[in-house]
């Protein structure tokens, strides 16, 4: 986590890539499932952006000056325990597998492009530094940020690997 430019740059990148990814898409490439599991891109789409709500959330808390407010998650699983995430990671399917692909790639486009615009309103020290909101204990915010571009490469490669078989873990770079 060099800088606030840096982390906003890469996250940028990063949704330029899925863009491109998934801009050729028709729905039913995107709702096939990509076995060996059951979920599709769609499904893959859906949970980032179920998992982007939260991180929005703490930036929303950060720009606004209070507690991230996760309405709508459930309350009686923990998200930062190893424990429960197979279950979170459950109800995210459940919750969203009904959803048309164009609603889910929406939500998901305009959440992330929220997240990166959040991002660009905190001032680079309090995104930097270490403790600075007591609800990320030990962490900096920007680490939020880090975290959703991570999350979001491990997922891409998992579809262009579904997409692209046998050449390995593809990149759109």
């Amino acid at each position: 986590m060099d800088d606030k430019r840096h982390l906003l740059t890469e996250l940028l990148e990063e949704f330029n890539r899925w863009e491109a990814l998934l801009a050729g898409l028709d729905d039913a490439q995107a709702t096939a499932p990509m076995p060996p599991s059951d979920w599709s891109i769609k499904d893959h789409v859906a949970h980032l952006w179920a998992w982007q709500t939260r991180s929005i959330a703490r930036v929303e808390a950060a720009v606004r000056g209070t507690a991230p407010d996760f309405g709508g998650w459930p309350t009686h699983l923990d998200p930062e325990s190893e424990d429960d995430l197979e279950q979170i990671n459950a109800w995210i399917y459940a919750t969203n597998r009904d959803k048309p692909w164009p609603t889910v790639h929406s939500e998901w486009r305009d959440g992330f492009l929220r997240f990166v615009e959040l991002g660009e309103a905190v001032p680079e020290e309090d995104l930097l530094r270490v403790g600075r909101y007591p609800w990320l204990k030990d962490y900096a915010l920007a680490l939020v940020l880090d975290s959703s571009c991570e999350h979001h490469e491990e997922h891409r490669d998992l579809v262009l690997a579904w997409l692209h078989p046998g050449t390995g873990k593809p990149s759109t770079d």
